[in-house]
Formats: structure tokens, C-alpha cells, sequence
């Protein structure tokens, strides 16, 4: 065992096994823990399930050299890390079952002077009930493990350096718990280390994303005035943001991911009579997806109306985000299922050039949509998407201003 603290990493998906890799590197032991064999499996041989650029070879070496090993089941270690999502229930109220299930799943592990961190995102006070539960099922240990939360704030695409190079906030149960984390992140983290209790970092976490939300739902609501109002929305934010004192942001098909697309419910769910303007940025987000599968029906029927025949149709991105192949929260991919569900007949191209095949599309190469199609629909703004030449015959729906 090494000098520095063996750590626990329970949940291996898009930010727990970079943050294991990255811990791997810094030559510390991490064993990293998920529910599905065959990701264990895949980890175990130096490989990885999710595409992330730098990844692939952080994870090899790390498991070449012995650092990283991935199981099904926990050991005993001096740090557990609970990297695992929150999904929803019904009515958007988050579901902190597989936290819960994490953190009684190294319940039986936890020795004084131990540090229990959670990664999750969570409503607030999620960190003090895993406190409860660990107090009660172990209650030899109150007041002598180190319990803390902290956030990552990563961007997909980028994570494996904004992991390192990004401010961390940082909130104990009490202030050992939290110079204890902070302690622990310093070996690895080149960014700040932003010391606060759990609940603020848990608070901080669901603002940082709804903030994001709100103000992508300006750019929206802008987007649906200014074509009612016949005005070239992208445009008229370039010379607004020609203020000194004004940043508006793009415009696009709604919000995706597991993040902008998710926390603010967990605000909204908590305090719905105070968190008007977050929950009035989902609807707006939202209705912007459903608006932009309406664009395309209507599209659709007047090209029908005009040349007497049916369009072939390229719906272009499936991501939630430009440049990666995530798929979660995708607002692209919902306007896809919205359209196919009023298909009659016509000829559609389903395309995402970070994918090469799909469980549910036919996924076609961009160049061969954009050349066969009467009507392309931009949905994700890849950068492939924007070497296209489109001949001035075709209908084109630019959605996320590929064409700006």
C-alpha cells in the first residue's frame, strides 16, 4: 500500500473514473467500484466506456502500473469518494437512493479518522443525512470520520484537464472534515480549494448550473421573439454584446446534460414558491426543444405544399453539447424521437459524427445527409457541420447557429 490514502471510488462513469485516474496518477491506490461487470471488466483491461479525450491512456497506464483497479464491491481504504447519480422521481424530485445505497455499501468499512466525501450532486442537506445514517448504523464512529462534499464543475470534453486546473469548493460537516478534504484534493488539484460548510457546497453546485440555465433561457426566449418578430436573432446578440456591460449568450434547441439540464430541479423541488426565475428557465428550455420539432413538421409541410411530394429530411446531432458524444438530457435527441414520432412516409437522415451507431437510429455519415436531404435541421453545432458547402436549394434550419 502506498504512503499516501488508498481510496474508494464508488461509480465509474463520466466523472468518477477520470477523477480515479487522475488520483492513479498522482501514484496513490485507487479502487474503483461499479455496478455493471462488464464496465469493471473493460476498466480491468486498461480500456474505458465513455469517450473522453486523454482518458484512454490516463486509464491504461494507471491500471498498467497498478494503481487502478475496478471491482464490483468496496474495500476498505482511508478515502471513500460517492460518485454516483441522482436521478429523478416523479415530478422532478431527486432520488438520493444510490448515494444512500454507496454509503451503505462501506458502512461496515469505515474506521476513525476515515474521509467519506461525496461527489454526487444532491439537495441540500443530502451530506448531513448520510451523516445521520453512518452516526446510527455505526454510532462508535460519531464525530470521528471526516465527512464532506465536494462538487466537480467540469465540462465534458475537457474533463481530464479541468479537473485539475478548475477552483474546487469544498464543504465539511464540520472544519476538521474540511481540512481533511481539502488536505486530500491538494495533492492532485492545481485549481483553488475553496473552503465552506456541506450545505453551501451542495447550494453552490445546483446555482453554478441553474445560473447557466437562466441565462441560456434569455438567449432561447430572445431566439422565439425574434422570429416572430422576423429579426436574426444571432445578429442581434452580436451587436447587443457589443455593450460593454452585456453578454448574451447563443441560443439552441433547449438544454442537455447531466447538469444544466437537471440541478436546477433540485432547487425548484425544494423551493418551489421561492425559485420562480429557475423554474420559469426550465420551462422556457424545455418548450424550445418541443418548438423546434414544430419548426421542422412545418417545414416539412410546406415543402410538400410547394413541390407536391414528400421532403427527405437531415436531422443533424444527437449530443446535448458541440464535439462529444454524450447523449443525456439531449434536447437534439428528444426533437429527433418528436419528429419520427409524425413520420409519414418520408426519408430521414439521422446523423451524429461522434457516434458510429445507435440502439434506436441509423446513424448516417453528415456529408452524405446534407447531400441527399431537401431539409437539414441543424441541431448540434459540431464542428464537422460547419465545413459543409449547402447548395442554396436546400431548406435549412439552423437551430444552433451553425450557419452564423
Amino acid at each position: 500500500m502506498s504512503k499516501s490514502p488508498s481510496v474508494v471510488m464508488i461509480g465509474l462513469g463520466y466523472i468518477g473514473l477520470p477523477t480515479a485516474a487522475l488520483i492513479a496518477q498522482n501514484k496513490t491506490y485507487v479502487h474503483g467500484v461499479d455496478i455493471n461487470p462488464s464496465v469493471v471488466d473493460t476498466i480491468n483491461q486498461g480500456k474505458i466506456h465513455i469517450v473522453e479525450p486523454e482518458l484512454d491512456t490516463a486509464v491504461a497506464r494507471a491500471v498498467k502500473e497498478g494503481y487502478l483497479k475496478a471491482a464490483t464491491t468496496p474495500v476498505e481504504a482511508h478515502v471513500y469518494l460517492i460518485v454516483v447519480p441522482t436521478p429523478f422521481k416523479a415530478k422532478n424530485e431527486p432520488d438520493i437512493s444510490f448515494v444512500e445505497a454507496a454509503t451503505r455499501a462501506v458502512l461496515p468499512l469505515l474506521k476513525a479518522e476515515d474521509l467519506f466525501i461525496i461527489e454526487s450532486t444532491s439537495p441540500v442537506g443530502t451530506t448531513e443525512k448520510m451523516m445521520d445514517l453512518i452516526y446510527t448504523e455505526r454510532p462508535e464512529l460519531k464525530e470521528k470520520i471526516n465527512i464532506a462534499y465536494c462538487p466537480e464543475r467540469v465540462l465534458p470534453g475537457n474533463v481530464m484537464y479541468e479537473l485539475v486546473h478548475n477552483d474546487r469548493v469544498i464543504g465539511g460537516v464540520d472544519d476538521k472534515s474540511t481540512e481533511k478534504a481539502v488536505a486530500f484534493y491538494s495533492q492532485f488539484i492545481k485549481g483553488a480549494l475553496h473552503k465552506t460548510n456541506a450545505r453551501t457546497a451542495e447550494m453552490c453546485k445546483l446555482v453554478e448550473n441553474s445560473s447557466r440555465d437562466v441565462q441560456i433561457a434569455f438567449a432561447n426566449e430572445l431566439s422565439l421573439i425574434c422570429d416572430k418578430a422576423d429579426i436574426n436573432v444571432w445578429e442581434l446578440i452580436a451587436l447587443a454584446n457589443k455593450h460593454p456591460r452585456v453578454n448574451i449568450l447563443q441560443p439552441g434547441c433547449g438544454v442537455g446534460g447531466h447538469c444544466i439540464a437537471v440541478d436546477p430541479y433540485f432547487i425548484v423541488a425544494e423551493y418551489p414558491m421561492e425559485s420562480q426565475i429557475i423554474g420559469k428557465a426550465r420551462e422556457i428550455n424545455n418548450y424550445k426543444s418541443f418548438w423546434c420539432a414544430e419548426k421542422v413538421q412545418t417545414a416539412k409541410l410546406e415543402f410538400e405544399l410547394k413541390h407536391g411530394r414528400k421532403p427527405s429530411i437531415a436531422l443533424m446531432g444527437l449530443a446535448f453539447k458541440p464535439n462529444i458524444d454524450d447523449l443525456r438530457e439531449s434536447p437534439a435527441k428528444y426533437i429527433v424521437q418528436k419528429v419520427l414520432q409524425n413520420a409519414n412516409n418520408e426519408e430521414y437522415y439521422i446523423v451524429e459524427p461522434n457516434i458510429t451507431d445507435h440502439k434506436v437510429f441509423k446513424i448516417t455519415g453528415f456529408k452524405e445527409a446534407a447531400k441527399q436531404a431537401d431539409i437539414i435541421a441543424f441541431l448540434v453545432a459540431h464542428d464537422e457541420f460547419k465545413t459543409l458547402e449547402i447548395p442554396s436549394n436546400k431548406v435549412v434550419l439552423d437551430f444552433c447557429g451553425v450557419l452564423r
